[in-house]
């Protein structure tokens, strides 16, 4: 049995993001949360901690590209396909500050054949912070089983 037919679309987007949770050290490690997943979205948070901010005391900019990578990579992986960055763009619009509670929210734009492209808005509150914009590529593998045996 195939298992898009026997899950729901938010199903199998729910377990594909807990099966690459499972292995995700990066995004555990700097306190990332998933905050909500389904079909071509993912809304991931992370609080600014002392070792995120820089000499300017503002939060690190590699530190909010990869809370967006990684609200980018739940969104683009939540069709049961192994998919990867192909390339990411960012723009820093606010600083974020020590304390903060970062919100990434990734949305899909468009998904054809091996590509897609989705755009990722970085939130403090109700400040954004940055705009992120990602393309996927397709490799190969399922984070599910497609077939029962």
């Amino acid at each position: 049995m195939n298992v898009k037919a026997a899950l729901s679309p938010e199903d199998v987007a729910r377990a594909c993001a807990e099966a690459m949770w499972a292995e995700d050290d990066a995004s555990k490690g700097l306190g990332m949360e998933i905050v909500e997943i389904g079909p071509g979205y993912a809304t991931l948070g992370m609080t600014v901690r002392p070792d995120m901010v820089n000499g300017q005391r503002i939060a690190h900019g590699g530190f909010i590209f990869t809370l967006a990578d990684s609200a980018f990579a739940f969104a683009c992986n939540s069709h049961n396909e192994r998919v990867v960055a192909a390339q990411g763009q960012i723009t820093f619009i606010k600083p974020g500050r020590l304390g903060d509670r970062l919100v990434a929210k990734a949305c899909e734009v468009t998904r054809g054949g091996r590509s897609g492209i989705y755009d990722v808005r970085v939130t403090a509150g109700d400040t954004v912070i940055a705009e992120f914009r990602g393309h996927s590529r397709v490799i190969p593998g399922t984070w599910l089983p497609t077939q029962n045996r």
